[in-house]
């Protein structure tokens, strides 16, 4: 960093200089596949795109002052540019940019990029996860097998310790074009007294620039002509993103060569969670087998659909005044599915992805491990990762270093901080409380406008003869549910998008030091704002539907006007599992759709804007300006849909025994999706060095704590499983029961409370016209467990209450802990780091010393060598011996 910002001193120094040097001219030599300058010689690292404003009347002088200045402070730095005039667009100009081997040197040794030494001849580790996946990778007759070596951080006064045996091959196409984004990130382009802006960033924000991006190496279908083209982006195409490799393992080693680590660490983490998902899935398919083949056979779905049980019982109206009595059998078939998901299979499916979620986050640490030992970022400190120029930009405050004691610039004082911190944290807060204010909002027209519609829809289809055909289908319940979900779906769009701006804009205020500092702020700002709107239906519905509903003659009202909602005849849990399938299976085909026809579409219309016969008639540079760029959140959306998938595996896993199913569908062509999106759709990104998913593990470790709670709180208190097992051992039997052996019989009739309809108040009382079989009945039954009219404590709640709140707790409580605890001992008997890799890091590292050392020691030598030749010559006595 030291000698980049000299370089930069000295080029403010020299910037009257920079107006006068201008980039060399040249014609496009008719190769479509090469990817070097016209000499043949000078690899192309980074390629620059602007409109020449002397083809337009008003010409903008402050761009192309800002553009030369630029230019002249890349040339300066020792970059060598070509500009070269667009065969399509005559308005066009892409500048080829080169970085020489000397800067190359320069620029490795500031970034602590690490490089060969020496081949490493140790016997690699297999792990059992290779083992497994090994027969389903890619044949090494196509993609060879990426040599190792040991690798030290690279000196420039150290060259001759590292493995050179081509200069133009010692730095790869990937390191090159990052230590050009890195130059290109600082190098000046405006400079007023000792004000200075710099950053390709600002250019490209400003229009200065169309776009900056590195080249593929060939196109995605076609093999390059060039000589010695590796054709990665041809393999990647082929092994990994095309259809037909559907079943195969991905190339990691290739993607993170070709893209940078941060890609590879992507695909890896998305490729283990999906292998992960198989087991999920499978034991989830059985349950639901399971409670599908006996819903049958349930003594509760027998006792709702009987016409002697629960065609007999009358319930009472679910709103005030417009709704009808109904009788319980016409919930015959929600409770038979119901029953699918209700059952004791899916209290095992809910503690065992408790587990699973456990060996997942466990099994990818020392599956990362190994990654990060292949992949040789072990060693990734803070250090190493360079500010951002946006944060050195701003450095105008002194401070002392507290571990090297030195004086460094930074941008604000620690008050200054603290204020931008908590800033940034009242501003989250305040949206995170204007979704749930939305969310209030949806629920309170959902009230309101039931009883609109089912005051005015039942009128207008009776009294209208064109909609009659549709009075089956257009139900009060329907109409409330599509259009709060209309407006509910308006609403989250609208908060999205406004949230991201201001997301980016308070993380850009809080000035965060590195990148990855940045997007782990942005991440934890994006999750939780996510988190709650995508899982605050369905906690609504899980926790909060139908718990505070009173009773027929005393229901409970939102603020004093709107009754509140119970839940379906089939039970909360029903609309549960009914909310999770829909988002999740249509947020999975509509992002899908979105990943694949949007780039297709643009890319598809700029070609025909543009004119384009063919693409052997263009240079590289000019077809990969026709594929869409990155943006510049990167792979954060990628990570956050996986995320938000995550957490409905595993939060609502407990009503959903499926939802892994869906998952594994679902990743197994987003898998694709995403490849074939990278490699044929996309300019190639800039590849960036990671070592882990970086803020997404604490956060994926949050979600899988919250979802012990979750599962059990859905169990206990969503599902009838524990009134039902109260029913079973306690109140089936003497003494509040005349049975004397433990059975299931009865329990619809326990479950339901009795009211007499003459203690409706007017408020409530319905005013529809009773049915033809509503003849002299004079109670009707809810939901609940209250003391029956008569009682002493009439309409209170019953013992048989209590008892189902204890167990209720008891269970949620003893679940928990006993899940936490095996969590905690898997946990801890399974390392982060295999312990034989352990040993080999150490092995590695220890070797990688004594060959520095021995080369340093040899280098020594060579130095020294006529010095000695020439004292052996001076002295006469033979006796001394000199030799070295």
């Amino acid at each position: 960093r030291q000698n980049t910002h000299t370089l930069i001193a000295v080029l403010n120094s020299l910037q009257i200089s920079v107006f006068i040097i201008c980039c060399s001219q040249a014609e496009f030599n008719g190769n479509p596949d090469s990817l070097f300058f016209n000499d043949g010689k000078r690899r192309i690292d980074f390629v620059l795109v602007y409109e020449d404003e002397s083809k337009h009347a008003s010409e903008k002088k402050g761009s192309q002052r800002r553009r030369e200045f630029f230019e002249g402070s890349l040339m300066n730095l020792g970059v060598e540019l070509e500009a070269a005039q667009s065969v399509m667009d005559e308005k066009l100009v892409y500048v080829k940019v080169h970085v020489p081997f000397e800067v190359l040197c320069t620029y490795a040794e500031v970034l602590h990029i690490k490089l060969p030494i020496q081949p490493n001849d140790l016997a690699q580790q297999s792990s059992t996860y290779n083992c497994f996946t090994r027969h389903f990778y890619p044949s090494e007759d196509v993609i060879a097998k990426e040599p190792d070596f040991f690798t030290a951080p690279f000196r420039k006064d150290q060259l001759k310790c590292f493995y050179v045996k081509d200069r133009e091959q010692f730095f790869t196409p990937a390191v090159r074009s990052r230590m050009a984004y890195y130059i290109l990130s600082r190098a000046p382009y405006d400079v007023k007294g000792s004000m200075k802006k710099f950053g390709i960033s600002k250019l490209l924000d400003g229009g200065v620039y169309k776009a900056a991006y590195p080249l593929h190496d060939s196109r995605f279908n076609v093999k390059s002509k060039e000589p010695g083209c590796p054709n990665e982006r041809f393999l990647l195409y082929n092994e990994w993103a095309h259809p037909k490799s559907f079943y195969k393992m991905q190339p990691l080693d290739l993607i993170r060569k070709y893209f940078g680590e941060k890609i590879g660490i992507y695909f890896a983490w998305l490729g283990f969670y999906t292998v992960m998902l198989t087991l999920a899935a499978a034991v989830g398919l059985g349950c639901f087998i399971y409670g599908y083949t006996t819903r049958e056979s349930s003594t509760w779905s027998k006792e709702v659909c009987d016409p002697q049980i629960g065609g007999e019982i009358i319930m009472c109206p679910q709103c005030d005044k417009i709704c009808p009595y109904w009788r319980l059998n016409t919930t015959c078939e929600s409770s038979k599915r119901l029953c699918v998901f209700d059952n004791y299979g899916t209290l095992v499916f809910a503690i065992f992805m408790s587990v699973w979620v456990t060996l997942f986050l466990e099994f990818w640490k020392r599956y990362q491990a190994e990654l990060e030992h292949d992949w040789d970022t072990v060693e990734f400190l803070q250090q190493e990762e360079q500010p951002r120029p946006e944060y050195e930009a701003k450095c105008i405050y002194e401070r002392v270093n507290p571990v090297t004691q030195e004086k460094e610039k930074v941008p604000h004082t620690a008050c200054g901080k603290c204020m931008r911190v908590s800033c940034g944290i009242s501003t989250v807060l305040f949206w995170v409380l204007l979704i749930i204010a939305s969310v209030v909002g949806v629920i309170v027209y959902r009230l309101a406008m039931f009883i609109t519609f089912s005051a005015k829809l039942r009128s207008d289809l009776k009294y209208s003869k064109e909609l009659e055909p549709f009075k089956e289908y257009v139900t009060p319940q329907m109409a409330t549910s599509i259009t709060s979900s209309i407006i509910s779906f308006i609403i989250i769009m609208i908060l999205n998008n406004v949230y991201e701006k201001v997301a980016i804009w308070i993380t850009d205020f809080e000035l965060p030091r590195t990148k990855t500092e940045y997007e782990n702020s942005l991440t934890l700002k994006m999750f939780l704002f996510q988190f709650v709107n995508y899982y605050s239906s369905c906690f609504y519905i899980a926790f909060f539907k139908g718990k505070v509903v009173g009773y027929p003659g005393k229901p409970v009202y939102w603020f004093g006007a709107f009754r509140n909602e119970e839940c379906d005849p089939g039970g909360c849990l029903t609309e549960l599992t009914t909310q999770l399938s829909i988002i999740m299976t249509g947020k999975a085909v509509w992002n899908n759709i979105q990943e694949v026809l949007l780039p297709w579409v643009k890319n598809l219309i700029f070609r025909h804007c543009t004119q384009v016969g063919s693409e052997k008639v263009i240079p590289r540079w000019e077809q990969d300006y026709q594929l869409q760029p990155i943006g510049k959140l990167g792979l954060f959306y990628e990570y956050l849909e996986m995320v938000i998938q995550f957490g409905f595996v595993t939060l609502f896993v407990a009503s959903f025994p499926l939802a892994p199913l869906l998952a594994l569908f679902n990743n197994l062509c987003e898998i694709r999706v995403d490849a074939w999106k990278f490699t044929t759709q996309s300019r190639r990104v800039v590849p960036e060095k990671a070592q882990d998913i970086g803020a997404w593990q604490p956060i994926l470790q949050g979600v899988a704590i919250l979802a012990v709670a979750t599962n059990a709180a859905i169990i206990a208190f969503t599902s009838d499983m524990i009134p039902r097992l109260v029913y079973y051992w306690a109140f089936s039997v003497s003494p509040y029961s005349d049975g004397s052996e433990h059975t299931m019989t009865g329990f619809i009739n326990s479950s339901l409370s009795i009211f007499y309809i003459d203690h409706f108040n007017n408020e409530s009382r319905p005013t529809v016209d009773t049915p033809y079989w509503f003849n002299n009945i004079t109670t009707c039954r809810y939901r609940d467990f209250r003391n029956p009219p008569g009682h002493p404590n009439q309409y209170e709640y019953s013992i048989h209450y209590w008892h189902v709140i204890a167990a209720k707790l008891a269970f949620m409580i003893v679940v928990e802990h006993i899940v936490y605890f095996t969590k905690f001992i898997l946990s801890y008997m399974i390392p982060d780091v295999p312990e034989a890799l352990k040993e080999q890091i150490k092995r590695e590292r220890y070797l990688t010393q004594v060959i520095l050392h021995e080369t340093n020691i040899k280098h020594f030598k060579e130095l020294m060598k006529p010095v000695a030749d020439n004292l052996l010559d001076d002295i006469e006595e033979p006796e001394l011996d000199l030799k070295l």
